[in-house]
């Protein structure tokens, strides 16, 4: 099945190769349709392509009168805003280079970043991360100001660098005023093969790498997704995930652009599903971790319903999920059940959805399918900009990732008798290199091949199967071949289970630690009566170690023999991206773990029943925990050098 043509209109404006070019090209020819939503004390604020053009206008006017100049860096730092694309589409406007920073980063990320970047502007979106900024002081002495979005808590401060977005645009406009088309020329002067965007790779083994983006790379392959899974006008999109996160890009700035699909921002985190649900977006592109958290949130919600109700639920996703994996759909149980769960999403307008970012369990993709929400799984880095591979629509198979999207070429290093090996990936819009870091840029090529650090192998109609990183790939001491990553994901299927590590490289055996869902179990055991106050405290719950396992058992039940988990633990706490365990992308950082929790490791494989833990936790806010407890080491499996013998000899 051949890829579908892009709309006409994305042909068109796939010649003009700037994000300002672009700009000016739709406020010209659609300037009064709406080109983003914000959503703003429960009331959604649309914004045409005029005024969109306008704010950007006045913003890069005012970045000049900043003393901004070509090659400059201008940060971007806080939740998802229109704002944040004005401000990215004006530096590139200055033809500088915008350099998003996830808004939970935290002093030492910022302090590393802005030391490497060495950014002149940064555009902040409020007080809270004002106040991070601030607190940095002379280590980011490379910022001359910092433009805020939203005055709120503002006026205690009277750093001579704070400059609000009002002012900031008022500056842009009476210099606009003072010259005749002084807006149309600084779009003119912007140049395909400047370095526009500084993207910051995902960081799971070291610190995160800045991957330089050209204009003309960006929206060349912007317009190449958009030939695999093609987007228009008509077409909307809610801004769930980071802007600073590679697909986000894609989506919100260079779809937004290019094919005027219109970008819904949602007012707070916590009302995301609501105001999903408000606008009935036509695609959506959610983590892995987000299609777990929904799938285990329905569930969760079905506990609390009668038990008739919940008799239908099993009923239907049974049922679903059997005409799922026969490649159909169940209409009575869509009538019955998942039409309305559908509804209740958001997802009943839904012509294409994705997933991306890390791997996702099966049982979760099919449930998804079942469901009836066209769900496609995209493969791709930041240094390829992002998705490279994309299931083609009615060729969804749920154990690859798709196929390479057009103008893509795909290799297997080294592959092994089974035909697995390291990914490589080539097309004509790569990053052109590490910012700053010419070793390592030179490093991650081979003859023009980009190499990925993933395994996986290519079916014999071409879809791509990634397994799990290729450091990440392990052997037991007795010489069983396992992917942590792929017990995991079956793992983080149960509606109680959060994330997991698995364990076992060079041990005799497998086993995890395990951080349940605290608001799901929390709510478990309230309604059986089981005293606790914190996660810890729950953690140590012999209730809870019965609930867990019962889903490792089940999930054991699935794997081969020799992969099955002998042992787990419930961790004190749950993973974290502010401790270093786990990416901003949601990844686990393995080596971080490895080292942190060294001595938990070891007492698994040491034979005894508990571990005792003596530490204390330190939250975002700046208070702290001690806890002192006893975790107790579930087996599963006999593992004694005695109970081995007498397997074998059976």
């Amino acid at each position: 099945m051949a890829w579908p043509e892009p709309p006409r209109d994305v042909r068109d404006a796939a010649a003009l190769d700037t994000l300002p070019k672009l700009l000016r090209r739709n406020a010209e020819r659609h300037p009064r349709a709406i080109a983003q939503r914000e959503k703003e004390f429960g009331i959604w604020i649309a914004y045409d392509w005029a005024s969109v053009e306008r704010h950007v206008s006045r913003m890069a006017a005012g970045l000049v009168t900043l003393g901004l100049e070509p090659g400059d860096v201008v940060a971007l730092i806080g939740d998802n805003r229109p704002e944040w694309v004005w401000g990215e589409v004006a530096a590139h406007a200055c033809r500088a280079m915008s350099l998003g920073v996830y808004r939970d980063a935290l002093e030492d990320e910022v302090r590393y970043l802005f030391g490497h970047a060495e950014p002149k502007i940064v555009v902040a979106e409020d007080e809270e991360q004002v106040d991070k900024l601030l607190a940095l002081g002379d280590a980011i002495a490379s910022v001359t100001t910092i433009v805020y979005t939203d005055d709120r808590g503002m006026r205690k401060y009277d750093d001579p660098r704070l400059l609000s977005i009002t002012a900031l645009e008022e500056k842009g406009r009476e210099r606009l005023a003072g010259t005749a088309d002084a807006w149309a020329k600084m779009v003119e002067a912007t140049h395909a093969d400047d370095v526009a965007i500084l993207c910051t790779t995902s960081g799971t083994t070291s610190r995160p790498k800045l991957a330089m983006w050209t204009s003309r790379a960006f929206l060349g392959h912007v317009a190449t997704y958009l030939t695999a899974d093609p987007r228009g006008a008509g077409d909307e999109y809610v801004a769930v995930l980071p802007l600073s996160w590679v697909m986000e890009q894609i989506y919100s700035v260079g779809w937004n652009l290019l094919a005027r699909m219109t970008v819904n921002f949602v007012e707070d985190e916590a009302t995301t599903m609501h105001d999903l649900r408000e606008i009935g977006p036509t695609f959506v592109l959610f983590s892995p971790r987000v299609w777990e958290s929904v799938a285990a949130d329905i569930r969760a919600r079905i506990m609390d319903t009668s038990r008739w109700k919940r008799a239908i639920y099993r009923w239907g996703v049974d049922r679903g999920m059997a005409a799922a994996a026969r490649g159909r759909r169940s209409a009575l149980a869509d009538a019955l059940l998942f039409r309305h769960l559908r509804d209740r999403l958001g997802f009943s307008r839904l012509t294409s959805a994705a997933t991306g970012g890390a791997a996702m369990g099966p049982d979760t993709f099919r449930f998804f399918e079942a469901m009836g929400v066209p769900l496609k799984q995209l493969y791709g880095q930041t240094e390829a900009l992002g998705a490279h591979t994309i299931h083609k629509t009615g060729e969804v198979d749920n154990e690859t990732v798709g196929y390479p999207m057009p103008g893509v070429a795909l290799a297997i290093r080294d592959p092994d008798p089974e035909g697995l090996g390291e990914i490589l990936v080539q097309h004509p819009h790569m990053m052109s290199g590490y910012y700053r870091n010419e070793d390592d840029s030179a490093a991650s090529f081979a003859d023009g091949w980009f190499q990925t650090g993933d395994a996986g192998y290519l079916t014999e109609r071409r879809q791509l199967v990634v397994i799990d990183r290729v450091k990440d790939l392990a052997t037991t001491s007795r010489g069983v071949r396992f992917s942590p990553q792929f017990i995991e994901n079956k793992l983080k299927f149960s509606t109680y289970v959060a994330e997991a590590v698995i364990l076992g490289k060079d041990r005799p055996y497998l086993a995890a630690m395990i951080c349940f869902r605290y608001p799901i179990l929390a709510k478990w055991a309230e309604e059986r009566r089981l005293s606790f106050t914190t996660y810890s405290d729950l953690a140590s719950r012999r209730e809870v170690y019965d609930v867990l396992r019962a889903e490792v058992e089940r999930v054991n039940a699935t794997l081969p023999e020799q992969q099955r988990i002998a042992k787990f633990l419930l961790l004190y706490k749950e993973l974290d991206a502010d401790d270093g365990e786990l990416t901003r992308t949601k990844k686990v950082r393995r080596g971080f773990i490895a080292e942190k929790y060294a001595d938990i490791i070891e007492t698994i494989y040491s034979g005894a029943d508990s571990v005792h833990v003596d530490t204390v936790i330190h939250f975002q806010d700046g208070s702290r925990q001690r806890v002192v407890a006893d975790l107790a080491i579930e087996t599963l499996i006999d593992v004694r050098p005695e109970a081995r013998e007498a397997e074998a000899a059976e």
